[in-house]
């Protein structure tokens, strides 16, 4: 139970980061908290914990896939904000995202 409660904490830091580097207007802190690869390190290590090494191979292959995601989506919010407001840049990037994830399930068999 423990386990949780540390996880929740530390999960619960990182937003608290993130809207705090949002308000102050830090924008490369802020950018950089985007893609926070210290989330990612976090899973791997879980996945060390409870996976075997076929199992974490796997997981690190759907793992380029949502990299390449990721940077769809981000690039896609990028170039659309020069033309309309953030938010519908974002939403316009998370119907690319699933396009992208649907294609590839699509493709991928």
């Amino acid at each position: 139970m423990l386990d949780y409660v540390v996880k929740f904490i530390l999960g619960g830091t990182i937003v608290v980061i993130a809207t705090y580097f949002s308000k102050t207007k830090n924008i490369f802190l802020s950018g950089i908290i985007t893609t926070l690869p210290i989330v990612t390190l976090l899973n791997m290590m879980l996945q060390i914990k409870y996976m075997n090494s076929q199992e974490f191979h796997s997981a690190q292959k759907s793992g380029i896939l949502g990299a390449i995601g990721l940077v769809l989506f981000i690039s896609t919010c990028y170039v659309l904000t020069t033309w309309v407001k953030p938010i519908y840049a974002i939403a316009f990037a998370i119907v690319t995202l699933f396009l992208y994830f649907w294609m590839y399930k699509q493709f991928s068999g």
